[in-house]
């Protein structure tokens, strides 16, 4: 592995809460590597999983998947829906052979800039140390013969 690699990640947050946290941390001026593109969404609970097949199909190392904390959700209960379809997903990526360290699931509020910073830096780390994610490729060769 090349060490100039720098992961390509996708970021599906919602608008309410992870999205403002990011925010503050780009006003506050918070340092953490800039590998990350977000995908703003109304609500976590509106987040596919197909979204996140798709990334990785396009080029994704790694996808975040991030919304306000349990019992804080805007649109009441938008959260444990995708907390719920995130324990499914979860089945999906075992059988599909998708490493589970490459899709993360976190809660991170308007008032967290600095968890949210310090999220992406974490995790940015860990991919690059996964290295780039091939694997998509050879699952859909495989299933097509």
């Amino acid at each position: 592995m090349a060490d100039n690699f720098e992961p390509r990640i996708i970021a599906f947050v919602c608008n309410y809460c992870t999205y403002a946290g990011a925010d503050l941390a780009g006003t506050s001026r918070l340092k953490y590597p800039a590998n990350v593109r977000i995908v703003r969404l109304p609500c976590t609970g509106r987040i596919s999983p197909l979204f996140l097949l798709k990334a990785l199909q396009k080029g994704a190392d790694g996808i975040l998947v991030s919304g306000c904390h349990p019992g804080d959700c805007h649109f009441i209960s938008g959260n444990y829906h995708a907390r719920r379809r995130w324990s499914i997903f979860r089945t999906l990526l075992d059988f599909l052979g998708i490493p589970k360290e490459r899709i993360w699931f976190s809660w991170v509020s308007a008032s967290e800039g600095r968890k949210f910073a310090d999220l992406i830096t974490e995790f940015t780390e860990n991919i690059k140390q996964l290295g780039p994610f091939t694997q998509y490729d050879k699952l859909i060769k495989e299933m097509s013969e």
